[in-house]
C-alpha cells in the first residue's frame, strides 16, 4: 500500500486573504491537480491544509461585531475554518474524481490535536496572526479582547497567540482505518484544533494555533504513512535563499537538515517549521519527506524534481 499525507500550503486556497468564496473554490480546484495525479498513481491519501488567511478574516469579523454578538475563542474559529475549507476541498475533489471516472470516497474530519498545556509557547506566545495595527489601535484591542500584542518586523503591531507543538492526533484511529481502506481523508486542517488532556482524561480546548506542517508530520506518523509530501510555493528547498549564491537542494539527510537549521538557513517564519516537521517524521520511522511546489507533486514523487529528505 502506497500511503502518504499531503500538506497543502497555507495560501493554496486564499493567496491574499481577500478572495471571495468563488475565487477560493477556483483556487482549490487548481491546487488539487497534483493530488488527483497521486490518486491516479494509486496512493491512499490524507490531506492537510493551512488556514492562515481564513483565520485572520474570522478574527476581523469577531473584532468588528464584538458589540453585537458574542466573540468566538480562537480554538472554535480554527474548527470553523477547518470545516469550511474541508468542505471546499472535499467537494472540489469529489467533482474532479467523478469527471475522471474514479470511484473513491472523500471525507472531511474536523480534527482535535493533543498539545502539552505547559508548552513554552503558551506561557510566552510568539505566533503572529491577523492584520497590522498602530500601537494605539493595538493597545485598545488588547484591553478589549485581552489579547497579547507585539511589534512585528517594524511594520506595526499584531496579535500573538500560542503555537504549541502537536503531540498526538485524537482522531488517529478512524483516520488510519479510512485511509487504509481507500477513503481520501481531509484532516488536521490548519494544524487541527489544539486540546489538552485533563487529569480525569477529558479534553479541553486551548486558545492557540498549531503549525500545519508539524501537525501533518504527527498525522503521517499516527496513520503509519510512508511519505509526507509538503506542497508549497517553491520547487526546491534552497541554501542561501533569494541571495546571489542561492542553491537548490535535491537530496537532504536529517543530519544535514539539522546542521543547516542551526546555521539559520531555514528561518522560523518560512521553511524552518517544514524542516523540523520532516526531521520529526523521519526520526519516528517515516520513509521520506518531499517538499516541492503545488503543481509538481507527481513529478516529485517520481524523483524528477523537488527536495527529498531521508533519514540518512
Amino acid at each position: 500500500m502506497k500511503k502518504a499525507v499531503v500538506a497543502l500550503g497555507g495560501n493554496a486556497i486564499a493567496q491574499t486573504g481577500k478572495e471571495d468564496i468563488h475565487k477560493q473554490f477556483a483556487n482549490t480546484r487548481k491546487a488539487l491537480t497534483g493530488i488527483v495525479e497521486l490518486i491516479q498513481e494509486g496512493y491512499n491519501l490524507a490531506i492537510t491544509h493551512g488556514n492562515g488567511p481564513q483565520v485572520g478574516n474570522a478574527l476581523l469579523r469577531v473584532e468588528r461585531t464584538a458589540h453585537d454578538i458574542p466573540a468566538l475563542p480562537l480554538g472554535v474559529i480554527v474548527a470553523d475554518t477547518e470545516g469550511g475549507m474541508g468542505y471546499m476541498i472535499e467537494q472540489s475533489l469529489q467533482n474532479k474524481l467523478k469527471q475522471l471516472g474514479i470511484e473513491r470516497d472523500v471525507i472531511t474530519i474536523v480534527t482535535q490535536v493533543i498539545v502539552d498545556p505547559n508548552d513554552p509557547s503558551i506561557i510566552n506566545p510568539t505566533k503572529f496572526i491577523g492584520p497590522f495595527y498602530t500601537k494605539k489601535q493595538a493597545e485598545k484591542l488588547a484591553r478589549v479582547f485581552n489579547w497579547v500584542i507585539k511589534e512585528d518586523s517594524g511594520k506595526g503591531y499584531r496579535r500573538v497567540v500560542p503555537s504549541p507543538k502537536p503531540i498526538k492526533i485524537v482522531n488517529r484511529r478512524i483516520i488510519r482505518e479510512l485511509v487504509d481502506e481507500g477513503t481520501i481523508v481531509i484532516a488536521a486542517g490548519g494544524g487541527g484544533i489544539p486540546v489538552y488532556v485533563e487529569n480525569d482524561g477529558s479534553l479541553e480546548g486551548v486558545d492557540a494555533v498549531i503549525d500545519k506542517d508539524r501537525a501533518s508530520a504527527v498525522l503521517a506518523h499516527d496513520i503509519q504513512a510512508q511519505t509526507l509530501l509538503i506542497l508549497t510555493n517553491v520547487e526546491y528547498i534552497y541554501l542561501n535563499y533569494q541571495k546571489s549564491n542561492q542553491q537548490p537542494i535535491k537530496v537532504l539527510t536529517v543530519r544535514d537538515a539539522i546542521k543547516y537549521l542551526r546555521e539559520g538557513q531555514f528561518p522560523p517564519g518560512s521553511m524552518g517549521p517544514k524542516i523540523e516537521a520532516a526531521i520529526n517524521f523521519l526520526e519516528k520511522g517515516g520513509k521520506e519527506v518531499i517538499i516541492t511546489s503545488l503543481d509538481r507533486a507527481r513529478e516529485a514523487l517520481l524523483g524528477n524534481t523537488g527536495t527529498r529528505i531521508t533519514l540518512d
